[in-house]
């Protein structure tokens, strides 16, 4: 008897839980837009692409048909070379160097990621 008892009253306690008025979700405020994400490969990018993601080269130079782009940060410099395709169209990345301030070679995802956050 003592069983149902308890088993009576733990039920009621449970009861009374389940009838208490749920809270409906607040809608969340939009989040504020994120920059552009940077691609771990640049192999492709525009000249327009990569001003977006990492601001104003610090260094443009002409070199014959291509382009050399230098975007410097305090861990590292990223150098771009764009070429426009055989068939025409814009000049795009065909390939990038990334090195430290002191020359050494680093790694050219982390560079790219490093350069963004600025």
């Amino acid at each position: 008897m003592r069983r149902i008892a308890l088993i009576a009253t733990a039920a009621a306690l449970l009861a009374g839980c389940a009838t208490r008025p749920v809270e409906a979700p607040k809608p969340e405020t939009a989040a504020p837009a994120r920059p552009k994400e940077i691609s771990s490969d640049l192999m492709g990018a525009s000249a327009g692409e990569l001003i977006q993601a990492f601001g104003q080269p610090a260094l443009q130079v002409r070199e014959g048909p291509g382009l050399k782009l230098q975007f410097r940060g305090r861990a590292c410099v990223l150098d771009a070379y764009l070429y426009a395709p055989q068939s025409g169209g814009a000049e795009r990345v065909t390939y990038v160097d990334a090195r430290t301030s002191t020359g050494v070679a680093t790694d050219r995802d982390q560079c790219a990621l490093s350069l963004a956050r600025r």
